[in-house]
């Protein structure tokens, strides 16, 4: 039951057993975008990697709390930039704004994944196809690959906020 609650609030669900092995296939070239505004791209991208091994915690929003990815976005957002967001990855996807086609990713993109058309997971995009994210129940933020095996196949869109 509370693996459903956690599924269905949007982060911690099914992603978090799930790893890139040895045996996946080479990691793809990513381009270089640079962002529309690199100060402030900058300000999200040293907060969020700076926050990595800061521990999961469904419904945490603070480096003190811990974090799940949906409070991750918004506490990094919130500090750098004093920009208020959506707290559910699901509501943070459907933000105005344009969608951003993978080969067109900027370092503070958010990157949703899910399954069956939902959206149960966020994470910030730093470049090189890697993002950061709070994955799981019992783990701790961290920087992941795009192009691994369980992202790359639930990948289900990116939006950019700064413009």
């Amino acid at each position: 039951m509370a693996l459903s609650i956690a599924w269905l609030a949007g982060c911690g669900g099914g992603e978090a057993s799930h790893r890139t092995h040895a045996s996946a296939p080479p990691a793809r070239e990513w381009p270089r975008v640079a962002p529309a505004d690199p100060v402030r791209a900058n300000a999200v991208l040293m907060r969020a990697i700076s926050l990595v091994g800061t521990p999961y915690r469904w419904g945490g929003n603070t480096p003190e709390s811990g974090f799940d990815c949906s409070g991750l976005v918004n506490y990094v957002f919130r500090d750098m930039l004093d920009v208020r967001l959506p707290r559910t990855s699901r509501e943070l996807f459907t933000l105005q704004g344009p969608r951003i086609a993978p080969g067109q990713l900027a370092g503070g993109d958010l990157v949703f994944f899910g399954s069956g058309g939902g959206v149960s997971h966020v994470g910030i995009y730093v470049g090189e196809g890697r993002f950061v994210h709070a994955p799981n129940s019992g783990g701790t933020v961290r920087l992941d690959r795009l192009d691994g095996s369980w992202w790359r196949d639930h990948y289900t869109g990116a939006r950019r906020l700064l413009q």
